[in-house]
């Protein structure tokens, strides 16, 4: 029996759900307690409602920290939807939209607040979040904190500095991926009073991995898409690889669409939508894709790339099956798929030279003086600032996330921001104003008629919108609005689709910026080591594919899936798990200390075909419970 009976009822109310998932239950009362944990929850795993739901049930605002605005802007919406009020503070802001959301968050009645790590460490946030009455510090996607970690964010390792501040404030790390190294790293890193992980297994026992070596990967693809049926994602690791991918399933009759970050806000929901209702069969995406999106009846995932490492590969193909029905994770491996991956991870270190030259032009490009531009928000022209300097985009792309990675910027990807806007005076000043001002004041009241809330915060608007309802057209409600700003009546944030650089440090001239030659060739050792481990499972034909993959992860399990594509041609042989299990039995009892002469155990095991015998001796050699020298067979 619960120790919070009343996390049922908030779990209910809001969520519809009359149980709570494995470990769920465990993770949310050590959070009530007070208690410092990390949470490792496979994708699927319902991590958003660990920390959610103690912040309903108890008095005062949780702090969410989390690196992706799209994922922070996706759960303000869908708490908003279900009557929680909850905000989140992101580079597309202006200094006012941040102030405004500051103050709400301290003195408003909201439950939760969602920022970057990078928000951190501004003066502004700081002086706030002294003044919140923050019950829990949520802190997502925590495998950021650690450079074992395979996607290392600097600004991750300030977190631990709230603890001055809100010291009696337990921290709950929330991650789907992290291998035992990680694990002890989180921990350290945040400062746990004491370590407490509460672990769900690796495992997923409905999901069939399975691994093709095949030419024509589109062909395969489609046999896969045939023979499996139902709903599925295909990865793709380039914007126009998946539109490519997705023109051709159509050209096929099977219902696609495409996904990428570089899409608006409103094409990337619709794309959702479409696909989560079952209007769209597949999705053809990049990694920016799945984040935060709960759909249980996905039946496979393919991927034509191999992402870089093991854990994105596990978060990826983890999006199938979630529903426990049986389902698919399908790598197709094309002739140059494995050198292409080692040619990514390779661009992804330019030269330090090359790094610190795009940090210095893109400085200029902003007009960003020495010392200047601190925690400051900047649109960025990608392909125009290239232009300008002639560089070379992929290259620029990469320094660019090593500067982030190096904590002097952070970097959002192309997104579209909508226009907002904010009354900024009081509602009497306001009546006296359209009073005085009758030009001006049919436009106001159609304002305050679409849209409600204007005086307390900025408002989404849209332009063709108030444009109709006031019988006016775009460019001059655009006009009015900028007009109405000069006036100091409303505050006016045109809509953007261009992507956010922010910098998280003043501008350094270039003597003083640094880029540790050692810290280079650490995080470029460390990212060959994972793109090692994805070589190794993609060319595995000797192991079970489950197995290698908790093994990773830190989680041994000595029996075979029995589903994936080496346990069934183990199947094919006339080898099932269960005559696999009685073999291996027989051999422990067969084989004495010294060891015992091959040809012998072939000899005295008669159960089994001697080709079935020998399958199992070498697996367990490869996976060290034995070993087979000279002829001779001896238990490790």
């Amino acid at each position: 029996m619960s120790s919070n009976p009343n996390i049922h009822d908030i779990l209910a109310q809001y969520w519809g759900y009359t149980d709570f998932r494995s470990k769920q239950e465990e993770i949310i009362n050590t959070a009530l307690k007070g208690k410092d944990t990390l949470a490792l929850l496979p994708t699927g795993g319902g991590k958003s409602i660990c920390f959610q739901v103690p912040a309903m049930a108890k008095e005062g605002i949780c702090l969410v920290i989390s690196p992706l605005i799209a994922l922070m802007q996706d759960q303000v919406y869908n708490l908003k939807q279900k009557g929680i009020k909850a905000l989140a503070i992101t580079s597309a802001m202006s200094r006012r939209e941040i102030d405004i959301a500051l103050d709400n968050a301290a003195y408003g009645d909201y439950k939760f607040l969602y920022v970057s790590p990078e928000r951190l460490e501004t003066e502004i946030f700081k002086a706030r979040v002294a003044k919140m009455n923050v019950n829990l510090v949520a802190v997502d996607e925590a495998h950021c904190i650690s450079q074992w970690g395979y996607d290392f964010r600097p600004a991750y390792l300030n977190i631990a500095k709230l603890r001055k501040t809100l010291n009696d404030t337990p921290f709950l790390a929330l991650t789907a991926t992290a291998t035992p190294k990680v694990v002890d790293d989180i921990q350290d890193k945040l400062e746990f009073k004491k370590k407490h992980v509460i672990q769900k297994s690796f495992e997923r026992s409905n999901l069939a991995y399975v691994v093709v070596k095949e030419e024509d990967q589109l062909g395969k693809m489609l046999k896969v898409i045939d023979g499996v049926k139902g709903t599925g994602i295909v990865y793709a690791n380039s914007r126009k690889k998946t539109k490519e991918i997705a023109s051709f399933l159509l050209e096929h009759k099977i219902s696609a669409d495409f996904y990428h970050a570089g899409l608006g806000h409103e094409a990337r929901k619709q794309k959702q939508e479409n696909w989560i209702n079952n209007r769209t069969q597949i999705i053809v995406a990049t990694n920016a894709f799945g984040m935060g999106i709960d759909k249980p009846d996905v039946r496979f995932v393919i991927h034509l790339d191999a992402p870089e490492s093991l854990e994105a590969y596990f978060q990826e193909a983890g999006r199938a099956g979630r529903d426990g029905r049986k389902s698919y994770a399908v790598l197709i491996v094309g002739p140059s798929m494995l050198n292409d991956l080692k040619a990514r991870v390779e661009k992804g270190f330019p030269k330090i030279e090359e790094i610190k030259k795009t940090y210095l032009t893109l400085s200029n490009y902003l007009q960003i003086p020495i010392n200047g531009g601190e925690n400051q928000s900047y649109s960025l022209d990608l392909a125009d600032y290239c232009k300008r300097y002639k560089l070379d985009l992929f290259e620029t792309y990469h320094s660019l996330h090593f500067l982030e990675k190096e904590g002097y910027l952070s970097l959002s990807e192309n997104f579209s921001v909508p226009s907002r806007i904010h009354v900024s005076i009081k509602k009497d000043d306001l009546y006296k104003f359209q009073v005085s001002n009758k030009k001006y004041d049919n436009f106001l009241k159609t304002l305050l008629r679409t849209y409600g809330g204007l005086c307390d915060d900025f408002v989404k608007i849209n332009e063709q919108q108030v444009a109709q309802n006031a019988k006016i057209s775009v460019t001059q409600v655009i006009e009015i609005l900028n007009r109405l700003q000069e006036l100091e009546v409303l505050e006016y944030e045109e809509k953007s689709n261009l992507p956010k650089v922010t910098f998280t440090k003043p501008r350094l001239d270039e003597k003083a910026l640094r880029i540790s030659k050692e810290t280079y060739h650490n995080r470029k050792k460390i990212a060959f080591k994972k793109l090692d481990a994805v070589v190794e499972y993609a060319d595995s034909t000797d192991k079970c594919r489950n197995q290698l993959l908790l093994r990773y992860f830190g989680e041994e399990i000595s029996k075979r899936c029995g589903i994936c594509d080496y346990c069934l041609l183990q199947k094919q042989k006339d080898l099932s798990p269960e005559d696999f299990d009685a073999i291996e039995e027989e051999l422990k009892n067969l084989i004495p200390e010294k060891g015992i002469l091959l040809k012998e155990v072939t000899r005295t095991i008669k159960t089994y075909k001697e080709e079935q015998v020998l399958e199992v001796i070498k697996f367990l050699a490869d996976n060290g419970k034995l070993k087979v020298k000279a002829g001779l067979v001896i238990s490790n």
